[in-house]
């Protein structure tokens, strides 16, 4: 009697071999992640995870020295936080400076980018242009708006007492509602370029035969713009608005080089700071940007929601 001998299974033999060289490919992936996880870990997390330790601390400059970085833990500065007087019209204010400014340079950025969409002489040197408010430094460009606004020598008092017929000059940035519609229309003047390059470069990747068939079919310019432009253009709302959203309700410097906060302008981050040079208080400025970044969070996942329900209609 004869036994012949099964041959193994291809599978079975080379499943070690490929096992191998996966626990091979897995370990090369992780020595070229690891650089980058480092340093996203010591400049990210280990800051944010310190700051949410800072924030059950009394903690302030003058006592470091003195009890070190750890103290007991307690919920006062978050007790404090939620309950001084000027927080909740700070989140207000805010609130107020986001939505307007997003909104706004969404809306001014779309309207240049339709206005340089066609092709004409001198377009380019326009767009050129029209970047400047946004590579511009920030401190020059709101040293030039407090020259400019200054209500002593400024030129738009000057223009306004001498030609429009105001009986005295208006101090922009010294006075409340002022003070906040001028820090408004400064950073949407100052970002509506960033929304119009995202306009600018949509609208070339448009098929532009829909258009025109929209318009031997007898549409309005207008019912061009909402029923055929517009619905392209929604993706790039939603994204726009998710980027300015976020930039926006962190905002410092903007406010703080016009107006340092006064005249009702006081932001959330600007209350940050405040209590972190202005009194030393490292525990209340943690726990403030804690309760920032959890209101924050809670709105984007709340508008990111939305835009997904929206789309899935």
């Amino acid at each position: 009697m004869t036994t012949t001998a099964t041959p193994p299974k291809a599978g079975a033999a080379s499943r070690p071999r490929r096992s191998v060289r996966q626990r091979i490919e897995n370990r090369d992936g992780l020595m070229m992640s690891a650089p980058i996880t480092i340093i996203v870990v010591a400049i990210i997390i280990i800051p944010i995870l310190w700051t949410v330790v800072l924030s059950f601390q009394e903690a302030r400059y003058s006592d470091v020295a003195r009890n070190g970085l750890f103290n007991p833990f307690t919920f006062d500065n978050y007790i404090d936080t939620l309950t001084a007087p000027g927080f909740w019209s700070s989140i207000m204010t805010t609130v107020i400076y986001t939505v307007a400014t997003t909104a706004g340079s969404i809306i001014v950025g779309f309207i240049a980018a339709l206005a340089l969409r066609d092709a004409f002489p001198g377009r380019g040197a326009i767009r050129a242009a029209m970047l400047l408010p946004y590579v511009a430094p920030v401190v020059a460009a709101a040293y030039v708006w407090t020259v400019i606004l200054d209500p002593q020598y400024g030129v738009i008092n000057a223009v306004g007492t001498r030609f429009l017929g105001w009986d005295e000059p208006i101090n922009f940035l010294g006075s409340a509602p002022s003070a906040l519609i001028t820090v408004i229309v400064f950073e949407i003047w100052r970002y509506f370029p960033f929304a119009f390059m995202f306009f600018a470069a949509a609208l070339t990747g448009l098929n532009r035969e829909i258009e025109e068939a929209a318009l031997v079919d007898g549409a309005s310019p207008l019912q061009k713009f909402w029923y055929v432009i517009l619905p392209q253009m929604l993706p790039v709302i939603a994204l726009l608005s998710l980027l300015r959203l976020v930039m926006t309700f962190n905002k410092f410097d903007d406010i703080y080089l016009l107006t340092g906060g006064a005249a009702d302008t006081q932001v959330a981050a600007v209350r940050v700071y405040d209590q972190l040079v202005g009194s030393g208080n490292i525990g209340a400025a943690s726990a403030n940007a804690v309760v920032l970044a959890i209101i924050l969070a809670i709105g984007l996942l709340a508008y990111t929601r939305f835009t997904a329900r929206q789309e899935a209609k």
